[in-house]
């Protein structure tokens, strides 16, 4: 598991006083009302930034960070992703799994098949779709429904699912 969760993503610089527009990858944007300090990931190295400001346009986050008071302080971190430790994570409640738990888990059918692995989420608003890497290198689509996820078990890096009828048809 990952000790570190994306929050959100630097999208553009705000203005000229140092703020930055950032894409909320939390189900709750305002969450970031709560937090103090977030982790910049440059791809090089971490760096803690303390969260002084929170405003919220459209479905975008504003952030304004200590020390950050210009455009040319913040602008190099564009397409950057922000980071919380897990522990500051917000609680999940029963059969609730943050995204990236569920990448990479071995996908099997209730019969005890292998099918393949674990490969993204879409979120469509209704309910979540599991895009599932099969076994051939094709993709297969399963409703986040109780229908037709059985079980997952992080421990194991599983997921059990109930294929419905034509499911596998959907996705030749």
């Amino acid at each position: 598991m990952e000790d570190m969760l994306r929050v959100g993503v630097i999208s553009s610089t705000h203005g000229v006083k140092g703020e930055v527009k950032v894409f909320p990858t939390t189900d709750d944007a305002a969450r970031f009302k709560e937090l103090k300090e977030v982790i910049l990931d440059t791809g090089k190295e971490q760096i803690p930034l303390t969260i002084e400001q929170v405003k919220f346009f459209k479905k975008m986050v504003i952030l304004k960070f200590k020390g950050y008071d210009n455009i040319n302080d913040i602008e190099k971190y564009k397409s950057r992703n922000l980071l919380i430790p897990r522990e500051k994570a917000v609680e999940l409640g029963p059969d609730e799994y943050f995204i990236t738990d569920l990448i990479g888990l071995k996908v099997i059918t209730d019969q005890g098949e292998p099918l393949g692995v674990m490969k993204d989420v879409l979120e469509t608003g209704a309910n979540d779709v599991y895009i599932v890497e099969l076994e051939n290198g094709k993709e297969l689509m399963v409703p986040a429904i109780g229908d037709c996820i059985l079980d997952i078990n992080l421990e194991e890096q599983t997921m059990k699912i109930h294929l419905l009828e034509g499911l596998m048809d959907l996705n030749p």
